[in-house]
């Protein structure tokens, strides 16, 4: 399976600039592109529900049992993955998988933080 994060972006994001190609990018734009169908106003709309769960899950899953963790991050984990945050969905992954993972834990909270900042970034 070829790498996510290494794929060139080269659509204009909604703000309308161009989006460069970069490895460290929170959400690959051109996967995000052809699950909306180029509709902006979609991606747009998509984007603020991701959030919303996003910083839900980022909030809850500290205090959750191990039950529940699984359970917010197996959402997580898909939701993720359709908007193209792929190393968010990852971590998800890896707490789905361990949900006492402490560092899992610490670093999703992280990328959360990252993805909602850059979704902010490219919603202005």
């Amino acid at each position: 399976m070829a790498s996510q994060g290494s794929r060139a972006v080269g659509l204009d994001r909604p703000g309308g600039e161009t989006s460069l190609a970069s490895p460290s990018r929170p959400i690959d734009l051109e996967h995000l592109s052809r699950q909306t169908l180029g509709d902006r106003k979609v991606e747009q709309e998509v984007l603020a529900l991701f959030v919303g769960q996003a910083l839900a899950v980022r909030d809850r899953i500290l205090q959750a049992d191990a039950s529940e963790r699984f359970q917010l991050a197996h959402g997580l984990k898909g939701s993720a993955r359709g908007i193209g945050a792929f190393t968010l969905a990852d971590c998800a992954d890896r707490i789905e998988k361990s949900p006492d993972d402490r560092a899992a834990l610490k670093r999703l909270a992280v990328l959360i933080d990252d993805v909602r900042d850059f979704i902010a970034a490219i919603s202005r």
